[in-house]
Protein backbone atom coordinates (compact mmCIF):
# COMPACT_ATOMS: atom_id res chain seq x y z
CA UNK A 1 0.00 0.00 0.00
CA UNK A 2 1.39 3.35 -1.31
CA UNK A 3 2.10 6.24 1.60
CA UNK A 4 -0.32 8.73 1.21
CA UNK A 5 1.00 12.67 1.94
CA UNK A 6 -0.93 14.47 3.93
CA UNK A 7 -3.06 17.35 2.58
CA UNK A 8 -1.07 20.28 1.77
CA UNK A 9 -2.82 24.29 2.47
CA UNK A 10 -1.75 27.55 2.07
CA UNK A 11 -1.57 30.79 4.43
CA UNK A 12 -3.66 33.24 3.34
CA UNK A 13 -1.63 35.85 4.85
CA UNK A 14 2.00 34.89 3.77
CA UNK A 15 1.18 32.14 1.54
CA UNK A 16 3.65 29.39 3.07
CA UNK A 17 2.59 25.94 1.58
CA UNK A 18 2.28 23.60 4.74
CA UNK A 19 0.68 20.16 6.40
CA UNK A 20 -3.19 20.84 6.64
CA UNK A 21 -2.92 20.39 10.62
CA UNK A 22 -0.11 22.49 10.77
CA UNK A 23 -1.70 25.34 9.44
CA UNK A 24 -5.16 27.10 11.91
CA UNK A 25 -8.12 26.72 10.00
CA UNK A 26 -10.89 29.67 10.54
CA UNK A 27 -14.46 29.01 9.28
CA UNK A 28 -17.43 31.41 8.39
CA UNK A 29 -20.76 29.26 9.40
CA UNK A 30 -23.41 29.40 7.40
CA UNK A 31 -24.94 31.56 9.66
CA UNK A 32 -22.32 34.37 9.34
CA UNK A 33 -19.90 33.04 12.84
CA UNK A 34 -16.15 33.56 12.30
CA UNK A 35 -14.22 31.09 14.42
CA UNK A 36 -11.44 29.10 15.09
CA UNK A 37 -11.89 25.21 14.00
CA UNK A 38 -9.43 23.01 16.41
CA UNK A 39 -11.28 20.10 14.40
CA UNK A 40 -11.42 20.83 10.76
CA UNK A 41 -14.93 19.76 10.68
CA UNK A 42 -17.12 22.17 11.06
CA UNK A 43 -19.05 22.89 8.30
CA UNK A 44 -18.67 26.53 6.36
CA UNK A 45 -15.73 28.20 4.08
CA UNK A 46 -12.52 27.80 5.51
CA UNK A 47 -9.43 29.18 5.00
CA UNK A 48 -6.05 28.07 6.76
CA UNK A 49 -3.22 30.59 8.33
CA UNK A 50 -0.09 30.29 9.59
CA UNK A 51 0.99 29.85 12.89
CA UNK A 52 4.09 32.53 12.59
CA UNK A 53 3.39 35.42 14.87
CA UNK A 54 1.77 37.80 13.05
CA UNK A 55 0.11 35.85 10.08
CA UNK A 56 -3.35 35.95 11.73
CA UNK A 57 -3.10 39.71 12.63
CA UNK A 58 -1.97 40.89 9.63
CA UNK A 59 -4.99 38.78 7.50
CA UNK A 60 -7.36 40.08 9.77
CA UNK A 61 -5.83 43.86 8.99
CA UNK A 62 -5.55 43.23 5.43
CA UNK A 63 -8.87 42.02 4.39
CA UNK A 64 -7.01 38.62 2.95
CA UNK A 65 -9.23 36.36 5.52
CA UNK A 66 -12.50 38.13 4.77
CA UNK A 67 -11.27 37.70 1.29
CA UNK A 68 -10.79 34.25 1.23
CA UNK A 69 -13.94 33.54 3.59
CA UNK A 70 -16.02 35.25 1.01
CA UNK A 71 -17.70 37.66 3.52
CA UNK A 72 -17.12 40.02 6.38
CA UNK A 73 -16.09 39.08 9.76
CA UNK A 74 -18.03 40.60 12.74
CA UNK A 75 -16.84 43.03 15.64
CA UNK A 76 -16.75 40.41 17.88
CA UNK A 77 -15.23 37.42 15.58
CA UNK A 78 -12.75 39.93 15.04
CA UNK A 79 -11.81 40.63 18.54
CA UNK A 80 -11.67 36.84 19.09
CA UNK A 81 -9.47 35.99 16.27
CA UNK A 82 -7.49 39.40 17.52
CA UNK A 83 -7.12 38.01 20.64
CA UNK A 84 -5.78 34.13 19.35
CA UNK A 85 -3.45 36.14 17.14
CA UNK A 86 -2.26 37.85 20.15
CA UNK A 87 -2.05 34.86 22.01
CA UNK A 88 0.14 33.10 19.11
CA UNK A 89 1.94 35.93 19.35
CA UNK A 90 3.26 35.73 23.06
CA UNK A 91 3.78 31.97 22.61
CA UNK A 92 6.15 32.35 19.75
CA UNK A 93 7.59 34.64 22.30
CA UNK A 94 8.10 32.95 25.42
CA UNK A 95 8.83 29.59 24.00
Amino acid sequence: MPNRSAPQRSCVSCGLKADKRGLIRVVRTPEGECAADESGKRAGRGAYVCRRPGCLGGALRSGRLSRALRGEIGDDDRERLAALAERLRTASAVG
